[in-house]
């Protein structure tokens, strides 16, 4: 998801430590001890325990029940879990944190079953609205739709003869804009693309409304940016909406240069509940003050790059041209060159990558630069997405030392679409986790959202059955790519700590590490597939804090 045209690659001197990190205190100062529930440590060995005793620093002392006889009534609290099932926090390694909190407050087409009902809620949501205003909204995703077809600017006409009208594809890749907005972006007639994007145009040459990508750019021009306040207000009511879903922390995706800012003053004003780590996107001016906003619960260290497009709108970079139009095989929003270039001077500044690649040759030139360049683990730079890999770079990205950077809701939407775009037997290498994880990948499992839901049962469901939501899966869909569930755990707690270089700190319950829980009202690990859809986190504690109580 991006909305901000790519610049050269920030110089972002952050130092590679994966020492423990001081972790918040807790405001009262008192021993909690969690008990009175199943508590998965994520480990072998215990793999569960009775109780945790979080100390005033927000670390854990210890899994014993006993208390020591040092500790008056005044200084213990005990919390009880009343049968609830704990777990490692989870963390979500790839979102958008203010497109999550914009989501909560602006216009959203999630849910919209056809062109019909698009153009209707397009219609109610204009009325009022005074000629000349822009109606922005995002969401809708053609999968699915009885018209079989994305929706254009004629759809939208008649209903918005004078307000302009740009709706953004769920997926953030690609827009429809009625003819007022096209025109005032100066490409309804025929005009060059920016490279790396594509305007669909009818025979007579003029934009049809749907807009792909880099070319994006002059149509959302027209939106105005918002306000640091209206940025602020957004970050705060994603982390919010994220923490009442069981996230302990996310890694903040393609950040604008303000969010360390931004994120450091809520943090410093409490108003921060989750633990956030930032991929900055550049946007044209070097950010180079990134340590001075760091805090226990903020780290900024990584740059979100993109190589290619979307599967969706026809924007992944493949191997091959798309089975359902062969004249085209995706976008190139990265050349090879101005991938060597952001490599050499992201391993020269110590800076981690994070690079969107969704396509089969999209994730192949990654891999053929790393190896040229002689790289390797020590680096942790990840692969955002990895969606379609050529079934021979399976192995090679597995033991490259680049980190496959996952969502596996992609999977349960993408493949009620993917065989048309590819074709059955490309799917070989589609999502394939357990592939992966075999080869000895360590994989970083999140969710995409806004382009997704955003939900931690939702994610682990995708992951261990690999089926819709409503328990379907068709051909194509390989479910020997699911995933156990231990492995499913692992995704969204050692995975995403590794992949933030947090390992000494989060992922598992353990004497020393921060105290960061997720718990459920039902235990993920036992109950039936269907059932993990069901389940409701009851309480989010970060660094010994409960910061959601669902109880």
């Amino acid at each position: 998801m991006r909305f901000i045209a790519l610049a050269a690659l920030a110089a972002i001197a952050l130092a590679a430590c994966v020492e423990p990190s001081p972790a918040t205190p807790g405001a009262d100062g008192k021993i909690r001890i969690f008990t009175g529930g199943t508590i998965y440590t994520g480990l072998e060995d215990p793999a569960t325990v009775d109780a945790i005793v979080v100390g005033p620093d927000g670390r854990i002392l210890g899994t014993t029940p006993p208390l020591s006889k040092d500790w008056s009534e005044e200084e213990v609290e005990t919390i009880d879990l009343s049968g609830a099932v704990m777990f490692p926090g989870f963390t979500d390694a790839h979102a958008h944190l203010q497109g999550i909190g914009e989501r909560e407050l602006r216009f959203t087409l999630e849910g919209t079953a056809s062109i019909d009902e698009l153009v209707t809620r397009v219609e109610a949501e204009l009325q009022g609205k005074p000629p000349g205003e822009i109606l922005l909204g995002r969401g809708w995703i053609e999968t699915g739709w009885p018209e079989g077809r994305m929706p254009s600017a004629a759809d939208l006409d008649a209903v918005s003869p004078d307000n302009p009208v740009i709706l953004v594809r769920s997926d953030g890749h690609a827009l429809v804009a009625n003819t007022l907005a096209l025109k005032a972006a100066n490409i309804y007639d025929i005009g060059a693309d920016s490279p790396g994007g594509f305007t669909e145009r009818d025979e007579n040459f003029k934009a049809t409304g749907i807009v792909i990508d880099e070319s994006m750019y002059p149509v959302m021009a027209l939106v105005e940016q918002p306000t640091y306040d209206q940025m602020q207000q957004a970050l705060e009511i994603g982390a919010k909406t994220y923490a009442s879903r069981g996230w302990t922390g996310v890694h903040n995706m393609s950040a604008d240069r303000e969010h360390g800012r931004l994120l450091k003053e809520l943090d410093d004003s409490g108003r921060l509940p989750l633990r956030v780590y930032n991929a900055f996107e550049p946007n044209g001016s070097e950010i180079t003050e990134g340590r001075q906003y760091e805090t226990a619960r903020i780290t900024n260290r990584a740059v979100k790059l993109y190589i290619d497009g979307a599967l969706g709108s026809r924007g992944a970079l493949l191997i091959e041209p798309y089975s359902d139009r062969p004249e085209t095989s995706g976008l190139e929003i990265l050349d090879i060159y101005g991938l060597h270039n952001e490599m050499m001077d992201a391993q020269e500044n110590d800076v981690q990558l994070s690079i969107h690649a969704i396509g089969d040759l999209a994730n192949r030139n990654i891999l053929d630069k790393f190896e040229e360049l002689g790289y390797g683990a020590d680096l942790r730079w990840r692969i955002e997405h990895a969606q379609m890999l050529h079934p021979d770079d399976i192995d090679r990205l597995a033991t490259s030392g680049l980190i496959p950077s996952m969502q596996p809701s992609h999977a349960i939407g993408d493949l009620h679409f993917a065989p048309a775009r590819v074709g059955i037997d490309r799917l070989r290498g589609a999502y394939a986790w357990a592939s992966l994880l075999k080869a000895g990948a360590v994989i970083a499992g999140g969710s995409d959202a806004p382009v997704e839901v955003g939900s931690p049962t939702i994610e682990f469901y995708a992951a261990v059955a690999r089926k819709d939501l409503k328990g379907f899966s068709g051909e194509g869909w390989h479910p020997e790519e699911a995933v156990t569930r231990q492995q499913a755990l692992k995704l969204f707690t050692t995975g995403p700590a590794f992949a933030s270089f947090q390992e000494n700190d989060l992922g598992t319950i353990e004497t020393g590490k921060i105290a960061d829980f997720t718990v459920f009202d039902r235990d993920l690990m036992t109950i039936p597939e269907a059932e993990i859809l069901e389940a409701k986190p009851v309480m989010t504690v970060v660094a010994g804090e409960i910061v959601f109580d669902g109880r």
